[in-house]
């Protein structure tokens, strides 16, 4: 069966039958909560009678009126199991409409004892500038050939009123003062009070209109007091009133909150489905597994026919696909999806990534002691805040502690493990000292082979891939197939061979694995034609095309070098941490404060590594995955499996 093993095989449900029957064919599909529905249209070829099913959504406003008001009453809707509960579309519409009458009144109640109290506090916030001026408001207020204002001042209108004193009408008598603003009262004759608001105003004042005070600052501040406690007794009881009206309707406006999401939610369905005159069709996805249990399920409605097929018929329609993978490579599923999902006929690279991804994050922060912290950190991001991240690290720190028992660092000490080796494998020392300039060499190699390695195996990937996908001029005759291989996999060779000293490149070593795959490679858009017996084959211009390719294979070449090359910085990283951990004991031995500033820097180091490095590391090894490994051999153009399902996520 031409499927990826960690992809979850699907099938196609086709569904053919009268209208009448569609709402009960809806309800099964969603209900299932495994149909993926897809463009129905695009699965036949005589279908210019069919048109889309044009159907407005009669759930979708009852039930924005009902999350509106009950978000607005301050309660949190939740699904629960409606099994049993069967209610037709006029009797959700006219609960909704209870809902919101009967919330609406007491909502809107509960905004009017909001409004009042806010006025009350802000006539508390203003009289309360003025406390302590020992006047009869309402006496001031009657005078007929006097007018008083009271308000507000910026501080620095207040200081430059005080320094100019010409105006003999321009006093103004301060109450309150903050850094900002200065509260007081001006007096003027009826006569001259319009020029002196006129001035006031260029001074920026701010009137505040307190022509309802009867008494003193003092008594009227205490009339609002006492408002504003009765105010507040009249929202606790309209509070009390809605907790009561919710408490009696919570489990039902429950069970038909959860209607309102299930109908709207199985209503999109209808969005896929076409129809001619009184008939239908609807086409969708489902799990393999599901296939005997969801055919069970439709049998029984009738009025309708159907035929569950094999995804492997229908390639061309892009099968969506459901990642599967194991306990330990699941995390890194992020990762790929952030590359993007493969196609139903691709290899799921999450399997290869979770292992290459942490064995090289192992290899470049290789400390024991780190490691461990890196662990810890990741499993506390998982617990908390369910980060998949979290679990990546979990991983990837444990790598980290096992290449630091090889490497015999603990947080950045380099030779603390060596009485461990020698009681257990009698050794001086640890196995591997970074440090030591004849280890930076074999870090290096061994750093280039590990790169070629790879590089190999996403070619060998490649090659089974496009054979998948019968890409025959991929698989065969591509700069990362068949020909690509050889030459690459013969210059591997070559290389290593005489690093060690023998020679096997001669005259048919390079002609039959050099040049004849080069050549294959520069001729691979004529080839693959002819394999694929297409009568254009030929070039339209013979010669615009060496030109192109040349140029074309010159850079394959050199990408193989560079490519691998890039391989380089795992041995750089490895001699990077090394170096900065030495670079922290060597300032800390120099930190003032004996021991303590010893400690406090070694702490501090390890802190700072263990972050920097763990963000470059991360990084630069995803890097190495997506354009080193993903690059050559995944596409990664697949859509996902979305089936239609009432789901938390829809709150």
């Amino acid at each position: 069966m031409w499927c990826n093993v960690a992809v979850s095989s699907v099938k196609v449900a086709s569904i053919i039958g009268v209208l009448p029957a569609l709402d009960e064919v809806i309800k099964v599909c969603g209900k299932s909560g495994i149909f993926h529905p897809d463009d129905a249209l695009s699965f036949y070829s005589k279908n210019n009678n069919f048109v889309p099913l044009s159907e407005g959504n009669p759930y979708s406003e009852p039930l924005r009126k009902l999350k509106d008001m009950v978000k607005r009453a301050g309660m949190k809707l939740q699904l629960v199991d409606i099994a049993d509960f069967e209610v037709s579309l006029k009797e959700i519409n006219d609960y909704v409409n209870y809902i919101n009458y009967k919330m609406g009144l007491l909502l809107e109640k509960k905004q009017d004892i909001l409004n009042r109290i806010t006025k009350h506090q802000k006539a508390q916030e203003n009289i309360g500038h003025f406390i302590g001026l020992d006047l009869n408001l309402a006496e001031i207020f009657a005078c007929k050939y006097i007018k008083v204002r009271f308000g507000k001042l910026p501080k620095e209108s207040f200081e430059k009123l005080n320094a100019s004193g010409e105006d003999p009408y321009m006093l103004f008598f301060p109450c309150t003062v903050d850094e900002k603003e200065c509260w007081g009262v001006y007096f003027a004759p009826l006569e001259n009070i319009a020029e002196v608001d006129r001035k006031f105003a260029g001074l920026y004042f701010e009137r505040m209109w307190l022509n309802q005070i009867s008494g003193t600052p003092e008594t009227e501040l205490e009339i609002i007091k006492g408002l504003i406690a009765d105010t507040n007794a009249e929202l606790e009881n309209i509070n009390r009133k809605i907790e009561s009206f919710w408490k009696t309707q919570k489990d039902q406006c429950l069970r038909f909150y959860t209607k309102l999401e299930e109908m709207n939610t199985y209503f999109t369905i209808k969005n896929y489905v076409s129809k001619y005159n009184e008939s239908f069709i609807l086409v969708g996805w489902i799990p393999q597994e599901e296939e005997e249990n969801f055919a069970h399920q439709l049998s029984d409605v009738y009025g309708i026919e159907f035929s569950i097929e094999r995804a492997d018929n229908e390639e061309k329609h892009s099968p969506p696909v459901k990642l599967k993978n194991n306990r330990f490579s699941r995390p890194f599923e992020s990762f790929v999806e952030m590359y993007g999902l493969p196609s139903y006929n691709e290899i799921d690279p999450t399997v290869i990534v979770s292992v290459l991804y942490t064995l090289l994050f192992g290899i470049m922060f290789g400390d024991f002691g780190q490691g461990i912290v890196l662990s810890v950190v990741g499993a506390v991001m998982w617990r908390l805040k369910k980060m998949m991240l979290g679990r990546i690290l979990i991983r990837c720190g444990f790598a980290a502690s096992v290449f630091g028992l090889i490497y015999g660092a603990v947080f950045g000490l380099e030779h603390v493990l060596d009485p461990m080796y020698k009681a257990l494998f009698n050794l001086d020392e640890k196995p591997v000292d970074v440090l030591e300039p004849k280890t930076v060499m074999t870090i290096i190699i061994l750093a280039v082979i590990l790169g070629a390695g790879i590089i190999i195996l996403s070619m060998i990937l490649n090659i089974y891939s496009s054979l998948r996908r019968r890409n025959y001029e991929n698989a065969l005759f591509g700069q990362n197939g068949v020909a690509g291989l050889i030459f690459y996999g013969s210059l591997v060779a070559a290389g290593g061979t005489m690093a060690q000293g023998v020679n096997v490149v001669s005259l048919p070593y390079v002609l039959g694995l050099m040049v004849l795959p080069a050549v294959l490679i520069f001729f691979k858009e004529p080839l693959g034609k002819l394999l694929s017996r297409a009568p254009d084959w030929k070039p339209k211009k013979w010669g615009e095309y060496m030109v192109q390719n040349g140029f074309e294979l010159f850079e394959i070449m050199l990408s193989y070098v560079t490519n691998t090359m890039s391989f380089l910085r795992v041995g750089a990283y490895v001699l990077v941490h090394a170096g900065m951990m030495m670079v922290v004991f060597t300032i800390a031995q120099i930190m003032p404060g004996g021991v303590v500033g010893y400690t406090l820097m070694a702490v501090f180091g390890n802190v700072f590594v263990i972050a920097l490095e763990g963000l470059l590391v991360g990084i630069q090894v995803l890097r190495l995955n997506f354009y080193e490994l993903f690059s050559r051999f995944f596409e990664g153009q697949g859509r996902p499996f979305a089936p239609i399902r009432v789901s938390e996520e829809n709150l």
